[in-house]
């Protein structure tokens, strides 16, 4: 009976019995309830596990891959985010003319700097600077302040050392121009932040940010040098406030050499005057003087107005309401249409002017291009200064190179179309493939570049640009000697602008070579005159004679090509001027 009670009782405190429903266990009671929790509270214990473990994991990958995740500046790119370099920009030839290094620039979190005193302190002894700006900026509170960007690896690895807690580095770039000012006009140069600020870095932008490959410029550096030193020896000898110069090739429009003197520091562009930064060759526009008559005769010779033998009254000045037209060194005669470019009479010119009348001159000058802006691949283009009315008086200033301002470049492609059979082509600073040059628009007949390129040479062997004469190359051109206008109004005498621009061989012209001096002054070599034929004639013999080589231009000198026959105008007597 005892047995029976105690078997009763154990029953009764045993858990309830499991019941086999389908070939499983069913649990009931308490003990299902509590086994239920357990597992409730396993679930999500293992997934608070799992989510601190992808926060971690998160944070690591970030920390690897993209730095500290504070803000690099407002709206722009984190700290330590990875960008692509900026493409190089080489010239022709594949010489880095602009690169990008990779660099370290250091930041820091003024809330986790524990002494900005001493940190400053501490910074300055390896960087250097003002210590009192770097106390304040690490004092500041802010959450993100630059301290220095692109340090060398030296400064980085002594900051380093300093172990300064909220201190830190960034992944950067910095721009670099290996040849330094050389070429610093044409390329430009870039801002702190690698954005283009002038040049082909501003004109290309976009596309130096994205691009694989780098921008192949048109730019020979070799020859870019020898007509940078030879303008430094210019300016130097004649003491003038600056100087320019351009180097194309007459049949692609490629320009080989811009110099622009003063030049600048393309790595600190800002410590230099700003006048430093202004291109002369393609922004600057001036009056380019008896340069100018090239293109007087030329459309005069190829729209008949005149030939070669043609004679005009030279014989004294033009008056001309309240102007003076009169010559340098006249000669006070009739003079034949070659000896107008011979002598350089402006008096000639203008009356050649006058016999092609406003209209026509115009639209010459429009169609070899002196009245659109150039289109080069620069975003310092001037445009140029032409009279809104065209008139009689203005006709007679241009022809001699007054009244008309252009950039050098203009003068310097509109030369080429003279010389190499009377295509212009538009100017460019990229490297051209010789199976896509532009066709070009003919401009003048090539019977007519023809003569133009007899009459340029003989400028050079009698007339006024005989200082340019070199042995080796037969040159051909035509110096040009403007007053500039004065900030009173008129122009200052004693201020000029003297040039000389030729194409060699001039036989068969492969480039054109310009050389413009700013403000020259005469010297006991030169008798005292400051004119084109005394100071850029000798400099651009000099240019040509190194640069020849350089270009692979045969030397070997050629028997040369006598000009049409011509008639000396004493000869003629005073005859009429052709119509």
């Amino acid at each position: 009976m005892i047995d029976h009670e105690r078997s009763a009782q154990v029953r009764a405190d045993a858990p309830p019995p499991a019941h086999p429903v389908a070939g499983r266990v069913r649990l009931e009671g308490e003990f299902k309830q509590a086994l239920e929790t357990g597992r409730n509270r396993l679930i999500v214990t293992a997934g608070l596990f799992a989510l601190v473990f992808a926060v971690i994991a998160g944070r690591l990958v970030e920390v690897t891959l993209f730095g500290h995740g504070e803000p690099r500046s407002a709206g722009g790119p984190r700290p330590g985010a990875l960008e692509t370099f900026r493409a190089d920009i080489t010239d022709r030839n594949g010489v880095i003319l602009a690169t990008s290094l990779e660099t370290a620039s250091l930041y820091a979190n003024p809330r986790q700097v524990i002494d900005p005193a001493e940190a400053a302190r501490k910074l300055v002894s390896v960087l250097g600077g003002d210590e009192g700006e770097i106390r304040d900026r690490l004092a500041s509170g802010k959450s993100f302040v630059w301290l220095r960007r692109n340090l060398t690896p030296r400064q980085q690895y002594e900051v380093n050392r300093l172990g300064i807690p909220g201190v830190d580095f960034q992944r950067d770039e910095r721009r670099v121009y290996p040849v330094g000012g050389i070429a610093a006009h044409a390329v430009g140069f870039t801002d702190i932040d690698n954005k283009g600020l002038a040049g082909v870095e501003r004109q290309f932008d976009e596309k130096l940010r994205t691009a694989q490959r780098a921008v192949r410029l048109s730019l020979d550096v070799r020859a870019q040098y020898v007509l940078r030193e030879e303008l430094l020896k210019a300016i130097d000898e004649f003491s003038a406030e600056g100087a320019g110069g351009l180097v194309l090739d007459a049949h692609t429009g490629e320009i080989l050499a811009m110099v622009s003197l003063p030049d600048f520091d393309p790595h600190r562009p800002g410590a230099q005057p700003p006048e430093t930064r202004f291109n002369r060759m393609t922004l600057g526009v001036y009056e380019m003087g008896s340069t100018f008559k090239l293109f007087t005769l030329a459309m005069a010779l190829d729209s008949g107005v005149a030939n070669l033998n043609s004679t005009w009254d030279a014989t004294g000045p033009i008056h001309i309401s309240r102007f003076t037209i009169k010559d340098f060194k006249g000669q006070n005669r009739w003079l034949t249409t070659t000896e107008v470019l011979q002598y350089s009479s402006n008096i000639g010119a203008a009356r050649i002017g006058v016999a092609m009348g406003p209209a026509r001159q115009r639209d010459f000058m429009k169609r070899i291009g002196m009245l659109d802006a150039a289109s080069v691949e620069l975003p310092e283009a001037g445009l140029p200064m032409y009279p809104s009315t065209w008139r009689e008086i203005n006709a007679m200033t241009i022809a001699f190179g007054h009244g008309l301002a252009v950039s050098p470049l203009h003068l310097a492609n509109g030369v080429a179309a003279l010389v190499n059979g009377g295509i212009l082509r538009p100017a460019t600073l990229l490297k051209r493939d010789p199976t896509q040059v532009p066709l070009g628009q003919q401009v003048i007949k090539p019977e007519t570049s023809k003569t133009m390129r007899a009459l340029m040479r003989m400028v050079v062997e009698k007339g006024t640009g005989r200082k340019a004469e070199i042995d080796g190359y037969r040159l051909g051109g035509k110096t040009g000697t403007a007053e500039k206008v004065s900030a009173q109004g008129g122009y200052a005498r004693k201020a000029l602008l003297s040039s000389f621009v030729a194409a060699f061989p001039i036989d068969e012209p492969r480039y054109v070579v310009l050389v413009m001096l700013d403000e020259p002054h005469g010297t006991k070599a030169t008798g005292g005159f400051a004119t084109g034929g005394a100071v850029a004639a000798p400099t651009l013999g000099r240019v040509a004679a190194r640069i020849g080589p350089i270009l692979a231009v045969d030397p070997a000198e050629r028997a040369p090509k006598p000009l049409p026959a011509v008639q000396d105008a004493r000869a003629r007597g005073q005859g009429v001027a052709a119509n």
